[in-house]
């Protein structure tokens, strides 16, 4: 199957010693080989954050 699992998790939280809040979404892995960034919503932080892949 192309498409696989991955994890996004928040950049900024651990910068300021919060729990960093993690999403499950869903990626082509033959068109999208570099790893995901995307602004999603933090509810520890109550804002909108960078959330990148993690493996």
């Amino acid at each position: 199957m192309p498409r696989e699992l991955v994890t996004l998790e928040c950049t900024e939280a651990r910068k300021e010693g919060k729990s960093p809040s993690r999403y499950v979404t869903t990626r082509n892995k033959k068109l999208k080989t570099e790893k995901i960034e995307i602004k999603k919503y933090n509810p520890h932080l109550r804002r909108h954050t960078v959330h990148r892949e993690i493996k």
